[in-house]
């Protein structure tokens, strides 16, 4: 993959699990990307601002400074696309750290080639994000009491944002674009998901489930995205 100067799109590792470190480093660069290794958040805050990359993959627990605490200390000085590496049942952790300017998270153990697609994905976001000019106005979506906008990765639900993943944006956005119109778990994975890579249906189940949650925080009586038991979902307006 190469940027608009020709070079090859840095990723930073940080991570305190050498295997993990290891492998996923070999799959990005079989992909084009070139890696930078970090194995602690104390090392990587100096690396990354010797050497910035493109993007940073955090592991939210390490020793000497943590994954929370270094996208806290780069949030001062960057908007460096990040992703966190989480645990299974760090939903605290994912919330607060999406809060904090993450772009994403995947939760360990994860599918390598998974990571990989949506590294491309916050990438390509983030790009066009930096590319936003006032002609651009119309990739904002208003259905009703929902505002999205794709270019900025931004979800309004009457007019409080929602924080949200990549994911979580993507497959609200396919919903939303036809209201009253049912996508099969099989469209939702195509529109969430680049190159048709396989998930099985508990995992957009999954997602739909967290994003209902997220936005009953901000209103209980939430209730616009409807389960068709056996068929799908789908978004209605009102």
């Amino acid at each position: 993959m190469d940027m608009e100067c020709g070079m090859a799109t840095k990723v930073a590792l940080v991570d305190d699990d050498q295997n993990i470190l290891t492998t996923v480093s070999i799959l990005l660069e079989s992909e084009g990307f070139t890696v930078d290794k970090y194995s602690d958040g104390e090392a990587a805050l100096q690396g990354l601002a010797d050497n910035p990359p493109d993007l940073a993959v955090l592991d939210i627990k390490m020793p000497r400074m943590d994954g929370m605490e270094l996208l806290n200390r780069l949030r001062r000085v960057s908007n460096l696309p990040v992703i966190f590496l989480t645990s299974k049942d760090d939903e605290i952790d994912e919330f607060l750290g999406l809060k904090m300017g993450a772009d994403d998270y995947i939760r360990k153990p994860f599918s390598q080639r998974l990571l990989v697609e949506r590294i491309k994905t916050v990438l390509r976001r983030h790009n066009t994000a930096k590319g936003a000019g006032e002609e651009e106005e119309e990739e904002i979506l208003v259905r009703g009491k929902l505002k999205l906008d794709s270019v900025r990765h931004a979800c309004f639900w009457q007019e409080r944002e929602v924080i949200l993943t990549v994911t979580e944006f993507m497959l609200l956005h396919a919903l939303a674009l036809r209201p009253g119109h049912v996508k099969s778990r099989d469209q939702l994975m195509d529109a969430a998901y680049d190159d048709n890579i396989y998930v099985d249906d508990r995992t957009i189940d999954s997602h739909i489930k967290r994003l209902r949650k997220k936005i009953k925080a901000t209103d209980p009586d939430f209730s616009a995205i409807e389960t068709l038991y056996g068929v799908g979902y789908r978004f209605k307006e009102k």
